[in-house]
């Protein structure tokens, strides 16, 4: 018994030891990628600073509406991921992608992230980076919720919104909110870049599957992703929104012009009819609601950027009009 018992823990020593050795190699590795990539991390638009810490702009093209992009939580890069999308606006409409503390090029920051927070953030990077309201929102996912409180606190800020399959406040009434544990576990093995010998994780992205990107946007895309997945900062978001989804339900619906395009709840972590339900039921009570029904995945931007531009386009030409 105590020859197998030693046998035991010298096993479970050399088992130890080799995961540390694993690691350790991951670590070095990442270490050595990120400064091989350092040439690639280059920002594509303007810097801000916002309370002390860096913030990362872009903006392209030129017209009468400023349709502002807001990324869903956790979307790595903001302004590639929205590409596909706003390529084919810029022609005809100023575009802006903020990318929040935490993501993109922006700093990755261990701070606070109630919805008041995040929203002044927003609105004093746009300004500095020379960007005048009013605006049309475009958010993604979580940053609905960012959306609806943008309008609603400052309603002569936000001519209208097109929500890309946003998230309302009733979602996250029983929003299946991942374990903790599994997401320190994401964060670890990001930071020590286990998850580049995963490549299958960032490569299935829908922004370089089924997205426009060109190979070296999807190069810059990979580049960013191993520096800005499961951040500090967008676990702190994580953390926070069911409260921020109460504080802005709380506030009642904006009143101003909505259009929502709602995809078939693939990736949100509902099913489809609970999801569609969701956005559903919000729009039916905003005055000028409209809706638009995909079969698509969550990250509809880059699987139906065609659909979405033309009615996108229809609904701020009605915006522009009724002005």
């Amino acid at each position: 018994m105590i020859k197998f018992i030693r046998r035991l823990s010298k096993g479970v020593v050399i088992f130890l030891g080799v995961i540390l050795i694993i690691l350790l190699i991951s670590f070095i590795n990442h270490k050595i990628k990120l400064n091989q990539e350092s040439k690639l991390f280059q920002p594509l638009g303007k810097i801000v600073v916002v309370n002390g810490h860096r913030m990362h702009v872009y903006a392209e093209g030129r017209g009468k509406a400023t349709l502002v992009f807001m990324s869903g939580g956790g979307t790595s890069t903001p302004t590639l991921d929205f590409k596909s999308l706003y390529s084919r606006l810029s022609d005809d409409y100023r575009i802006v992608v903020v990318e929040k503390l935490g993501y993109g090029f922006s700093e990755v920051v261990d701070a606070q992230r109630d919805v008041d927070t995040i929203l002044e953030e927003t609105r004093q990077a746009i300004n500095l980076a020379g960007e005048k309201a009013p605006y049309v929102l475009f958010p993604h996912s979580m940053s609905g919720i960012e959306s609806l409180y943008w309008a609603k606190k400052y309603p002569d800020e936000v001519k209208g919104i097109v929500g890309l399959d946003p998230a309302v406040p009733e979602a996250y009434e029983s929003y299946p909110m991942p374990n903790k544990a599994i997401i320190a576990l994401s964060a670890f093995a990001a930071k020590i870049g286990l998850t580049r010998f995963i490549p299958s994780i960032c490569n299935s992205s829908a922004a370089i599957q089924s997205g426009s990107l060109t190979a070296h946007e999807k190069e810059v895309y990979r580049t960013i992703f191993y520096r800005r997945t499961a951040t500090k900062t967008m676990l702190n978001e994580l953390d926070s929104i069911q409260e921020n989804a109460k504080k802005v339900d709380d506030m009642g619906i904006p009143q101003v012009p909505m259009l929502f395009f709602i995809s078939n709840g693939n990736g949100t972590g509902f099913k489809e009819d609970k999801w569609q339900q969701y956005l559903k039921n919000y729009i039916s009570k905003v005055p000028e609601g409209q809706q638009v029904l995909l079969d698509s995945r969550h990250y509809i931007h880059n699987y139906e950027y065609e659909t979405i531009e033309i009615e996108s386009k229809r609904f701020i030409g009605k915006l522009m009009i009724a002005k």
